[in-house]
Order: structure tokens, then C-alpha cells, then sequence
């Protein structure tokens, strides 16, 4: 008897404590403006959620080794091009103003360099919802040309001013 009464009370806290949230925030008062910073634990769970989320679904491996100097040079052209550098920046490159305002921040790419490459691409592919982070897949960037802009983050650390410069340069136009 006295089992079934603590489950009873353990299942009216549940609800209650539902209800309360269901409450809070869908009457508003959370606070969804990116000027603001998130309580603590509500980004310790979006952390926690978005890397179980990644590590769970991050299961296609590269066909081929990320190491080739040529995939990697296309990279930083796509990286360039596709507008990563914007949030992301780059060797020598800046980050544009406007992902100052992003909440949460783009993360600096010399963090994520160790990374399982799986994983790297995922987050490419597929972005990432609630962030700036758009899906590359869904505007139908080619997995070749994801991969390459892998190979490129994975080698990021050691690619100097010079060469990025060099490798996401316009050619020059063709002479008639």
C-alpha cells in the first residue's frame, strides 16, 4: 500500500512538473531572443543532445583518404565559395560582423579539427536545426564537394594565410 501512495505522488510531480513547462513555455515566458544568452543548462542540454544526435547518425565514411592535397585545395574553394568563411572565417580570413549576432556562435573550426571526419561531414550535410548552421545536402551540394570541404576543416590547423589565399583566388579570365 505504501508503494502504490509514493507512485501515486511520483506520478502527480510528474504531471504537475509537465504542466508547469508546457507553461512556461508555451505562455512565453522562456525567452527566445538570440541577444540573450541561454541559462546554463539549457545549453549544457543542447550541447548534450546535438552530440548524441551527431554521433548517432553520423554514419557515412569517406570513400577515399581526406589527405590528397587536391581535395583538400577544393575545399577551401568550396569552403570560400559555398560561404562558410562568413561564420567560420579562415586563415587571414575574418569572420563577416553578422555572426556575432548568431546565438549560438559559430563555433571556430580549429576546435572541431578532431573530429571523427564522419561526423564533420553530417553536420555539413545536414546542418544543424536552431543554429545558423544551413543543411549543404539540402540545396543539393554533392557529397564529393562536402567531402572535400571536410578534408579541408581536418587540415585547417596547418594551412597558412598564403595558401588559403592562393587556393580560393579567382582565376584569372580567359584571353579571347
Amino acid at each position: 500500500m505504501k508503494s502504490l501512495k509514493f507512485l501515486w505522488v511520483i506520478g502527480l510531480l510528474a504531471i504537475l512538473g509537465a504542466l508547469f513547462a508546457a507553461g512556461f513555455f508555451f505562455g512565453g515566458f522562456y525567452n527566445v531572443a538570440a541577444s540573450q544568452d541561454d541559462p546554463d543548462i539549457v545549453n549544457w542540454a543542447i550541447e548534450h543532445v546535438r552530440d548524441a544526435s551527431i554521433g548517432r547518425h553520423a554514419t557515412v565514411m569517406p570513400t577515399g583518404s581526406l589527405d590528397d592535397p587536391a581535395l583538400v585545395q577544393g575545399g577551401a574553394k568550396a569552403f570560400s565559395e559555398r560561404g562558410c568563411v562568413n561564420c567560420h572565417g579562415g586563415p587571414g580570413a575574418k569572420w563577416a560582423k553578422f555572426s556575432e549576432g548568431l546565438n549560438p556562435g559559430p563555433p571556430d573550426l580549429k576546435d572541431v579539427v578532431d573530429d571523427p571526419p564522419e561526423e564533420i561531414f553530417w553536420v555539413i550535410k545536414n546542418g544543424i536545426n536552431m543554429t545558423g548552421m544551413p543543411s549543404f545536402g539540402k540545396i543539393e551540394v554533392p557529397d564529393p564537394e562536402i567531402w572535400s570541404m571536410v578534408a579541408f576543416v581536418k587540415k585547417l590547423p596547418a594551412v597558412s594565410e598564403a595558401d588559403y589565399k592562393a587556393w580560393t583566388a579567382e582565376a584569372p579570365p580567359a584571353k579571347p
